[in-house]
């Protein structure tokens, strides 16, 4: 039978086992498996992601939407822009997924460089 318990899980986030603390789960007395409901494996992934944005000092959804919107672009084109799977920028805004170090890096250098969506618009579309 499993029991509640809580305790530090890890979530890969790009490819890195991020460990979060004081995660709740159901875990079997026997065998060690660990089961997580559906509300459980969500709060899981968002405090895995939080972490490792923060770690790695990345732009929160909120910031990507921003800078997005700045320029006044749909998520479609956005992505087209940078070359992404339609569906990234949505992923990226929403929480659900996490951009990876070198692609913050190009979103900064939209926000904070001058010309820089031109750029792209020329030499990536």
């Amino acid at each position: 039978m499993m029991k509640e318990s809580r305790g530090e899980l890890a979530y890969a986030v790009n490819g890195q086992d991020v460990p979060v603390a004081g995660a709740s789960h159901l875990r079997c007395p026997q065998c060690g498996e660990v089961v997580l409901r559906h509300e459980e494996a969500r709060r899981l992934r968002e405090h895995a992601f939080e972490r490792y944005r923060r770690d790695y000092g990345l732009l929160s959804a909120a910031d990507i939407r921003s800078i997005r919107e700045r320029f006044g672009l749909t998520q479609g084109a956005f992505a087209e822009l940078l070359r992404l799977g339609s569906n990234t920028i949505s992923r990226w805004e929403s929480g659900r997924t996490v951009q990876t170090a070198a692609l913050d890096v190009l979103l900064r250098l939209i926000r904070d460089l001058p010309g820089s969506l031109d750029y792209l618009r020329e030499h990536a579309a």
